[in-house]
């Protein structure tokens, strides 16, 4: 299971990487990728209070005529898809929070007990192998796969829905150029302390 890495943007290293120094640059990024994710929390409220709505569309006849005059005909389509775009981009923009945070799973049945150095590594192998082509690779396909819809000007297919589909399709532009945000702060701080500092 996953332990904080940072108690607070910007601090030492705790949890998995516990005794890695502070980095300046990479403590920069984080703060950055750390405060977006805080104002994107209040997507889940706002989730919260749009389900709340969509179940008082389908049996309060006053919060029904008042979705109807901003949706149209069929508001229950659009809450229904509100809902959905709203956890997509409070997900997509998480994935980075959650990695600054060190809030991500974590399987380290070996790795926990090896020296601090050799867990640095690790992380550091990993995410250049592993994290950052999976970043690129999304964001190659990403951006056509929103430019299009932007050029089209994307719409629901469903009677009622959403229009300005490009707007949710965006958010994987975001949430992943945020996780390439963190993962460039992690490359970071690994690599001014495996490669410039003494060994721990």
């Amino acid at each position: 299971m996953s332990k904080p890495i940072a108690g607070s943007p910007g601090g030492a290293a705790k949890g998995h990487l516990a005794g890695l120094p502070p980095c300046p640059p990479a403590d920069a990024i984080e703060r950055v990728v750390h405060w977006v994710g805080i104002v994107f929390a209040f997507v889940w409220l706002l989730l919260v209070l749009v389900t709340v709505t969509a179940v008082l569309e389908r049996y309060a006849p006053p919060v029904t005529a008042a979705m109807a005059a901003i949706f149209g005909r069929n508001p229950g389509t659009a809450l229904s898809e509100l809902q959905w775009h709203l956890y997509a981009a409070g997900f997509l923009v998480g994935l980075s929070f959650a990695m600054v945070r060190g809030a991500h799973v974590r399987v380290d049945v070996l790795a926990e007990r090896l020296p601090l150095r050799a867990r640095a590594w690790i992380e550091l192998l990993g995410t250049l192998l592993f994290l950052t082509p999976f970043i690129v690779f999304v964001l190659l396909y990403a951006v056509p796969f929103v430019e299009r819809s932007w050029r089209l000007n994307e719409v629901s297919p469903s009677p009622g829905g959403l229009g300005a589909r490009w707007l949710i399709k965006s958010f994987l532009l975001i949430g992943f150029g945020l996780l390439g945000l963190a993962a460039l702060a992690r490359l970071i701080r690994l690599a001014d302390f495996l490669l410039r500092r003494r060994p721990a």
